[in-house]
């Protein structure tokens, strides 16, 4: 089974008549920002364990943009056994639709976004010490690349655990 996409005008639609929105997002995305009626399974719960349906007509899947739910359409097809639907755009087109959604500005930004933050800070700071101070800083930014390349290598991310230990991180993933 393939996943078809819905618009999001559709797609409400299809809510008022029944059907599931999942979104599939990471904890923290869903928790700052997230359509009221839609379920949270985040993509690796979804992956391991399937989604428990509770003889539901349809599911529509959604994250942010939409290109999430496409990249895992064929994963996400099989943990359904009614009809399954992507939200075409995601959560964006569903705001640039005029339907409402639930924000949370008290939530930390998701965690990508405070890595690229720290990171891309780091690397201007090091260039800008490194042409007035000392060229010495301009290993700030080589060392902060460095990690960013065996990041994108590995999968691992220490700077992404560093801020997860973080005071506001910490509230918001319950611990």
């Amino acid at each position: 089974m393939s996943l078809k996409l819905i618009s999001p005008h559709a797609a409400r639609e299809l809510m008022n008549q029944g059907a599931i929105l999942v979104d599939i997002r990471a904890a923290g995305e869903h928790a700052r920002e997230r359509i009221a009626q839609a379920r949270h399974v985040p993509m690796d719960r979804l992956q391991s364990a399937g989604f428990p349906i509770d003889a539901a007509p349809a599911v529509i899947f959604h994250c942010r943009s939409g290109n999430r739910t496409q990249g895992n359409a064929s994963a996400l097809a099989a943990c359904t056994g009614c009809d399954a639907y992507v939200l075409e755009g995601g959560l964006d087109a569903w705001k640039k639709a005029g339907l409402p959604v639930v924000a949370d500005a008290s939530q930390p930004l998701e965690l990508q976004r405070q890595v690229q933050i720290v990171a891309g800070s780091l690397i201007v700071l090091g260039a800008a010490l490194g042409s007035m101070a000392s060229p010495w800083f301009h290993v700030l930014s080589g060392f902060v690349g460095a990690g960013l390349v065996f990041t994108g290598v590995s999968g691992f991310c220490g700077l992404a655990r560093l801020l997860m230990r973080m005071p506001w991180n910490r509230r918001m993933l319950g611990g």
